[in-house]
């Protein structure tokens, strides 16, 4: 008996905009300083909502957001930014 799975992913659990929220504050703990995490996150909240608004609200095109937040995209901190401000949320340095 061979045993299957399946692959996880975090949009099936972004429901909210506060999940989305704490999602990105783990990610955002969690991230070893190069950014990727964060990347990742936002790339995940973006797909658990509905793109074509966000690359709007954005400033960007579909394919652009897309493109910054995959797995090979390098965002400008701009960019982070203004995803971060059309999903409602702010960047903030705390220590």
């Amino acid at each position: 008996m061979s045993e299957t799975f399946t692959r996880w992913d975090a949009v099936e659990y972004l429901q909210t905009p506060e999940d989305a929220r704490l999602y990105l504050e783990a990610c955002a703990d969690e991230d070893p300083g190069d950014g990727s995490l964060i990347r990742a996150a936002l790339s995940d909240i973006a797909r658990s909502g509905n793109m074509n608004r966000l690359a709007v609200e954005t400033g960007m095109s579909r394919e652009g957001l897309r493109e910054a937040l995959s797995e090979t995209g390098d965002p400008a901190f701009a960019t982070v930014t203004r995803i971060a401000r059309a999903l409602g949320m702010k960047v903030r340095i705390t220590a």
